[in-house]
């Protein structure tokens, strides 16, 4: 049997419960995952990689996951020249809603044409169907409480005010 390898890609800025519910859910289902903190040009960042990728280790291990995730970061040409590199057949996006699917499935669709990679999309659990990291900064940067939509390491960090949110 071959192993199958997937990607979960993401900007992850913040991670939030949402992320690690897909993460821990295609870990499940894959021999090999790798968690991949991309830079999105289309998106002005709050915290550097090297800090997003320390927190989702931290969420992961905190969480009790399994130990075949790998976390890495990829900030240069194409998302498929990772999984090529990789050897990844799979790309895995948690979709929350008919917004995320309109978005994804032309992604997916260049993707499977360029590299044939498929992508597989993950629902969220109810619980976390409508927070995104977007959010989560913006109310943070309000000075609001963020804990019930992040994992702990997330909100004490993001509790310190170290990056002047």
């Amino acid at each position: 049997m071959s192993n199958r390898i997937a990607v979960v890609p993401g900007s992850f800025d913040p991670p939030t419960l949402g992320h690690l519910d897909v993460i821990r859910r295609a870990a499940s289902l894959y021999d090999e995952l790798h968690v991949l903190v991309v830079h999105n040009p289309g998106k002005e960042a709050m915290l550097p990689i090297s800090d997003r990728m320390n927190l989702l280790e931290q969420s992961i291990k905190e969480d009790g996951m399994p130990g075949n995730i790998i976390v890495g970061s990829w900030s240069v040409g194409l998302l498929v020249d990772y999984a090529r590199d990789v050897n990844a057949g799979v790309l895995v996006k948690g979709i929350r809603s008919q917004v995320d699917v309109a978005y994804e499935t032309p992604m997916a669709i260049v993707n499977r044409h360029l590299a044939e990679i498929e992508t597989v999309f993950l629902l969220p659990d109810p619980a976390h169907a409508l927070v995104s990291s977007s959010l989560v900064r913006q109310v943070a940067g309000l000075g609001g409480d963020v804990s019930p939509f992040v994992p702990r390491s997330v909100a004490a960090f993001l509790d310190t005010g170290a990056r002047g949110i």
